[in-house]
C-alpha cells in the first residue's frame, strides 16, 4: 500500500509539473489576426505526451483547462474563463487533450527513440491539434474551412520547431533522468556508457 501511495504522489507531482510548464510556456505569445496566437504552450503539450505518456499527459492538459475554466489566466496571453471555450481557440484546446494521448501512445509504445518521439510530436502535437482546431476556428469565425486551413500554415514552421525541441528535450531528459518517465519506462532506460 505504501508503494502505491508513493507512485500516486509521484504521478500527481509529474502531472502538476507539466501543467505548470504548459502555463509558463503560455507567457511566450505572439498575437495574430484571426484570434489564434502563436504560443509555446503546444511545446508543453508535446513534452507532456512524450514524457508522461498517454494516461498522465491528458491529465496535465485537463488540469490547465480546468484552471482556465474557473477563470485563472493560464492560457496564452493571460486568458482564462469559460469564454475561451467558445472562441476561435476552443478546438485547439480540445486538440491538446486528444493530441497528448496520441503523443503518449506513439512515444511510449516501445523503447523511446528519437524517430518515435519526433513522429509522436508531429502526429499528436500538430496533425491532431490542427484536426480539432481548424474546423472549430472556421466555425466560430464564420469562415470557410479551406481558407482557415490555409491560414493555419503560418503556424506550421513554428510547430515543427517545437516538435524538434520536444524531441531533443525528451531524449536529453531520458538520458539524464529516466525516472521522470515513470517506473515502467525507467526500467527500460538505455544503458549509460562507462
Amino acid at each position: 500500500m505504501t508503494d502505491r501511495r508513493v507512485d500516486l504522489g509521484r504521478d500527481l507531482a509529474r502531472i502538476a509539473l507539466f501543467a505548470a510548464l504548459i502555463v509558463v510556456l503560455g507567457t511566450v505569445t505572439v498575437p495574430l489576426p484571426g484570434g489564434v496566437p502563436i504560443t509555446a504552450q503546444t511545446l508543453g503539450v508535446m513534452l507532456a505526451g512524450t514524457v508522461l505518456g498517454a494516461r498522465r499527459a491528458p491529465l496535465a492538459v485537463l488540469l490547465v483547462l480546468v484552471l482556465a475554466a474557473i477563470g485563472l489566466p493560464v492560457l496564452a496571453g493571460g486568458r482564462g474563463g469559460l469564454g475561451v471555450f467558445a472562441g476561435p481557440t476552443a478546438g485547439y484546446l480540445l486538440g491538446w487533450v486528444v493530441g497528448s494521448v496520441v503523443i503518449g501512445l506513439i512515444a511510449h509504445r516501445a523503447r523511446i527513440t528519437w524517430w518515435r518521439t519526433a513522429l509522436a510530436a508531429v502526429v499528436g502535437g500538430i496533425i491532431v491539434v490542427y484536426a480539432f482546431g481548424i474546423p472549430v476556428q472556421a466555425l466560430v469565425l464564420g469562415v470557410e474551412l479551406a481558407p482557415t486551413a490555409l491560414s493555419s500554415l503560418a503556424f506550421l514552421p513554428g510547430d515543427l520547431l517545437k516538435a524538434a525541441a520536444a524531441t531533443a528535450l525528451t531524449l536529453a531528459l531520458r538520458r539524464a533522468y529516466p525516472p521522470a518517465f515513470g517506473p515502467r519506462l525507467a526500467q527500460r532506460a538505455p544503458a549509460r556508457a562507462a
